[in-house]
């Protein structure tokens, strides 16, 4: 065992000693002891939020489940997304969970995690769906031939999310971009806002939640190909005030500004951009339509359905076992389940995306939606008396991997 799993191991068995001194609960299985035959324990975390790992059967062994289970009818508990400050940037659930002051959290969407395609390319590290925080719009989806991640089932795209309405239900929904982009020579279409990867011939908006990273990732690819080269036929204003400050011949880096917005074109779209001069009015509009409700949503994040009405959706892939961390709901939507897998190494084998489906369908959970799993799932939660979150799972990776985002979730005393 080494020192990182003796000290979650360690984490773990403090849980268990003080809620079962509370005599909450009972028999808990000890990650990264040998949990199997255990009986699985429940423990509260905070109001409306209790944690319980048990170990399941799978195709290629026994594995080891962590689950928490928040109930959203509880008026003490919210669900928010968790980041780590910009878009374009990463950082553990650990740390993002204790800067937001969550009480627990799961990894989040998968992400623009390198790019050995694009020599002299950075990896931005943003997200690949939609994200949506405290109810408002980070990031619209990237052209699904450009997502990073597993092959999605059929009849899925970048544009899936799970997310909590202002009505605090949870739903699977999609979320699609629309923008323009107005000037005194006409209106042209606005494809996107603060993504790694742009399609072609379109133009994107990049405010100050992408970070400070380089755009030029956002102009590599092509709508059929993550692995096409980088365009050269590239243009970029900024806008502020409403008009035209400076363009530029290329994508550009550094910090945006608050109440800027940087308009990145490729091909068609760099042409549209280059018809603009210095000093002209241009308004930019942009909103996120949502094609299952006309809630608004105050939490957003990426993914793909996997679990839809209480059926596994067709085409699952029931082939490829690997860790990973789920979401799904019950109960209306006032009942949220987030499932992370143990990725120690007697363990790993994992579920495939079909057991996953299963799982969260055994769990009493109608829909359900695939986060990124591997290196990235991640499970933490306080135990009593702390103040800062532990790691409750074993992350395949050590030290624990920077992802992009999360699901935090929040309780007042």
């Amino acid at each position: 065992m080494t020192h990182r799993q003796r000290r979650l191991a360690t984490t773990t068995r403090t849980l268990f000693t003080i809620l079962t001194t509370s005599g909450v609960l009972a028999g808990a299985a000890l990650a990264g002891a040998e949990p199997a035959g255990a009986a699985p324990g429940t423990g509260r975390i905070a109001s409306g939020v209790t944690y319980r790992q048990f170990d399941l059967p799978a195709a290629r062994g026994t594995v080891h489940a962590h689950l928490l289970t928040v109930d959203l009818s509880d008026p003490h508990v919210r669900v928010d997304l968790l980041d780590p400050g910009a878009v374009a940037a990463r950082a553990p659930v650990s740390t993002m969970a204790d800067t937001a002051g969550a009480v627990a959290g799961v990894n989040g969407d998968f992400f623009n995690i390198n790019e050995t395609q694009h020599p002299g390319v950075e990896a931005t590290g943003a997200s690949v769906g939609p994200a949506i925080a405290h109810g408002r719009l980070l990031k619209s989806a990237v052209p699904t031939a450009q997502r990073f991640g597993p092959s999605l089932p059929p009849g899925t795209d970048t544009t899936d999310v799970l997310g909590v309405g202002v009505d605090r239900r949870a739903r699977m929904d999609r979320l699609k971009f629309v923008g323009t982009i107005r000037t005194p020579d006409g209106t042209l279409a606005l494809r996107g806002l603060n993504q790694y990867a742009l399609a072609q011939g379109s133009v994107g908006a990049y405010t100050a939640a992408w970070g400070s990273a380089s755009r030029k990732r956002a102009t590599c690819g092509s709508d059929t190909s993550r692995a096409a080269g980088c365009s050269t036929d590239t243009y970029e204003v900024r806008v502020r005030g409403g008009r035209v400050v400076t363009a530029a011949d290329g994508p550009g880096s550094g910090p945006i500004a608050a109440g800027t917005t940087v308009l990145l074109g490729r091909e068609a779209g760099a042409d549209r951009l280059r018809a603009l001069t210095t000093g002209e009015r241009v308004t930019v509009r942009r909103q996120m339509v949502a094609s299952a409700t006309r809630v608004p949503y105050t939490f957003a994040v990426g993914g793909y359905p996997v679990l839809r009405g209480g059926r596994p959706l067709d085409g699952l892939d029931d082939t490829t076992s690997a860790v990973r961390t789920a979401a799904g709901y019950t109960s209306g939507g006032r009942r949220l389940l987030l499932l992370a897998l143990d990725g120690a190494v007697a363990y790993r084998s994992g579920l495939t995306i079909a057991e996953v489906a299963d799982e969260m369908r055994a769990l009493g959970a109608v829909d359900a939606f695939s986060l990124d799993g591997g290196g990235s799932t991640t499970l933490v939660a306080r135990t009593p008396g702390d103040r800062t979150v532990s790691v409750l799972n074993h992350p395949t990776e050590s030290p624990e991997r920077p992802v992009a985002n999360g699901i935090g979730i929040f309780s007042k005393p």
